[in-house]
């Protein structure tokens, strides 16, 4: 298979549109019924609904979990969420893959998880972006939002801070099974990674 890849020049919130449409055209020729997306407030999954609103695809937005920022609260705008529901964009969350329990052992005794190794490798060698859409895929798949299988292929899209600047196509797995996870295929990403 002969495959192009988009290399961005930059990582962030600018590159969402064309992200988006890579991804809808991606979609389109292999036929995929599941688009997972990272999307904090509800922004990036209303671009996504635009950009996907002639596919017959299952949009899938993930924010952040409840209480990252504020004990109890989801970072979701309420406004945003009720849109989204009306176009059945499907806006959900739940413990992060990378972080969770990992991290706060981390935080009070010290020392690095497994978890945190993997995610920061992901971060460091492939962007955040990546980081975010892999990690948002095993997010979907936990919380029984697409299916999981050898068959299966989604589209799984990430940004660096906001927006979305990664697309990919991949075999998803479920966390404890995360080896089974297959990226396979880069639709688009940053030629050049946020500084560690």
């Amino acid at each position: 298979m002969d495959k192009s890849i988009t290399y961005l020049d930059e990582v962030g919130p600018e590159n969402t549109e064309a992200i988006m449409e890579l991804a809808a055209k991606r979609a389109s020729e292999l036929n995929i019924e599941y688009v997972v997306l990272a999307s904090t407030t509800g922004e990036t999954a209303l671009k996504a609904a635009e950009a996907f609103k002639d596919q017959d695809v299952k949009l899938i937005a993930i924010s952040h979990q409840y209480g990252l920022k504020e004990s109890g609260k989801w970072e979701v705008n309420e406004e945003k969420l009720k849109k989204l529901n009306e176009l059945g964009v499907l806006m959900t969350t739940q413990s992060h893959m990378f972080s969770g329990v990992e991290r706060a052992i981390s935080k009070r005794i010290g020392g690095a998880s497994r978890a945190d190794v993997i995610s920061d490798t992901l971060r460091t060698m492939f962007g955040k972006g990546f980081k975010v859409a892999v990690e948002c895929t095993m997010m979907a798949a936990d919380s029984g939002h697409i299916p999981v299988s050898k068959e299966t292929e989604i589209i799984s899209i990430g940004g660096t801070r906001w927006g979305a600047d990664v697309a990919v196509v991949v075999r998803p797995a479920h966390s404890f099974d995360f080896f089974n996870l297959q990226v396979r295929e880069i639709i688009a990403m940053p030629r050049a990674k946020e500084e560690q």
